[in-house]
């Protein structure tokens, strides 16, 4: 992968760590539902996760493996070697991604990517597709209906990368 990404974690783990035992079959698209003037960095996201609580559970930090900036950078979060928090009975064998945007200006769902991000995104799709060539490229909304996001069809847009 390029120097493009930037790592957050204080471990050390990055994005070329080994993802260990994990066998992964699934690289899940998320939006993170903020406006065009808000952001979601890959710091931001991690202080919005640590600070939530889910049946009684704190979370430990970003769920996603990697987050894709309105300029066209990538920022990694949790370690490939982790599971992800992203995705409920599908973390244990997917990897997380993240663009930032997904809401309109009146808040109402919109795909509001940019061309640097979908450009990213699709660079990024493809490392990883390289990697684990058998992984289903899908939404979080294919794995989980009653989630909104993101606001594309991941399936079609990458249907050339699909194993």
């Amino acid at each position: 992968m390029d120097s493009h990404y930037r790592h957050i974690n204080s471990n050390g783990l990055g994005h070329n760590q080994l993802c260990g035992m994990r066998s992964i079959n699934l690289l899940v698209v998320h939006c993170s539902a903020v406006r065009p003037y808000q952001t979601s960095s890959a710091d931001e996201i991690n202080d919005w996760h640590k600070n939530r609580v889910t049946h009684g559970i704190h979370w430990k930090g970003i769920g996603y493996h990697y987050v894709v900036r309105r300029d066209g950078s990538i920022e990694t979060g949790r370690p490939l070697s982790e599971p992800g928090a992203h995705c409920v009975g599908h973390n244990k064998y997917s990897i997380g991604i993240c663009y930032e945007g997904g809401l309109d200006n009146n808040g109402d769902k919109a795909d509001t990517r940019t061309p640097a991000q979908k450009q990213a995104l699709r660079k990024l799709l493809e490392e990883l597709h390289a990697q684990f060539p058998k992984a289903l490229i899908v939404g979080h909304h294919d794995l989980n209906p009653s989630r909104p996001c993101p606001v594309y069809d991941v399936i079609s847009e990458y249907r050339d990368l699909q194993p």
